[in-house]
């Protein structure tokens, strides 16, 4: 894990434009377009814990996900598919690094079910790309989940769950980004 510690929760709204991007990159993945959604709202409000700021945050994807209005839906749609593919050896945050190594553990067969799982999945959704809280879940396991979500081919549904998933992923890092 990145050596980055998270600041005192209290002392957000003080940081700068760059500091509160940096906390929103280390909870999140690094993203223009949620820096442009959240940077203001670690400005402008006080949380008492992290996990109360994941959940703003978490609101502020749900209204843009509940949106009649396509522009609003397409930012969402950047901001879900600045994840990682699931299973990438060049994965940009050290977060994201650090939890994927336990799924690129299985074999090359594996490893290539799960691109071909990515690309259907990109392919089924287009501009997502699959978010899931691993949590200790195997390569196995998470391509099962990856199958029925294809299969399932809802996109909402799919928005759901991938803003739920960014949130479970947010608070895991928050606590582990904490302990440091």
């Amino acid at each position: 894990m990145a050596s980055y510690q998270l600041p005192p929760i209290a002392g957000l709204p003080a940081l700068s434009t760059i500091e509160r991007a940096a906390v929103l990159d280390a909870l999140f993945e690094p993203c223009t377009a949620l820096h442009t959604l959240s940077i203001d709202l670690l400005h402008s409000e006080r949380f008492e814990t992290y996990n109360e700021l994941v959940a703003s945050v978490g609101v502020q994807l749900t209204d843009l996900s509940k949106s009649a209005s396509t522009s609003d839906t397409e930012w969402l749609d950047k901001i879900l598919g600045a994840h990682p593919r699931l299973g990438e050896k060049k994965v940009e945050s050290a977060q994201s690094k650090a939890e994927q190594a336990q799924l690129n553990t299985g074999g090359e067969e594996e490893a290539k079910k799960l691109r071909d799982l990515n690309a259907e999945y990109e392919e089924t959704f287009p501009g997502l790309r699959y978010v899931v809280f691993v949590n200790g879940r195997s390569r196995p396991v998470i391509m099962e989940n990856m199958r029925f979500r294809i299969d399932r081919g809802e996109i909402k549904l799919e928005r759901v769950e991938a803003i739920k998933a960014m949130c479970d992923i947010a608070i895991d890092r928050a606590r582990k980004l904490q302990a440091i």
